[in-house]
């Protein structure tokens, strides 16, 4: 498979579900999340996903039915078909749903912060409120990449 850019994820074959599913999504909750996204297009279970947030399953991408490469295809065109409809990037701490002490989950194996935030990066309809509580939004730059105090204090 080619990599995916601007350029060319348009003609990428998934590309037609991530807009279906992202339409629907919308039309319904009025922001995108990942996990919605891959429960549509029936890449991910509703179960799976109540399991992981009870900490019955170690990291999500284990419960994803499909190859990591083509998972993070998908967050990549996610991404870029979220711009081009001027979605808000905004994200989420996913937090165990469990009494007492709530660690937070872990989408990869790894923990790379890169892939943890592709996971967590929800995209807000600007036409719609604000969208429910455990919802951070933290500053990111034109790429989608999370800025640091620095970066933000800066940005003109």
């Amino acid at each position: 498979m080619k990599k995916i850019t601007v350029a060319n994820y348009r003609q990428d074959p998934y590309y037609a579900r991530i807009v279906k599913a992202v339409e629907g999504l919308l039309r319904e909750k009025g922001f995108v999340a990942p996990l919605e996204l891959f429960i549509r297009m029936d890449l991910l279970s509703p179960e799976s996903v109540g399991n992981w947030r009870r900490g019955r399953i170690a990291y999500l991408e284990r419960a994803i039915r499909c190859n990591l490469g083509k998972a993070s295809r998908i967050l990549r065109i996610l991404r870029m078909h979220a711009h081009d409809l001027d979605l808000k990037p905004s994200l989420t701490v996913y937090k165990r749903w469990t009494e007492g002490s709530r660690p937070l989950l872990r989408f990869s194996k790894t923990g790379d912060h890169n892939i943890e935030d592709a996971y967590a990066r929800h995209f807000v309809s600007p036409r719609k409120g604000s969208f429910g509580a455990g919802v951070k939004d933290v500053p990111v730059d034109s790429a989608g990449t999370r800025m640091t105090g620095d970066q933000y204090a800066t940005r003109d």
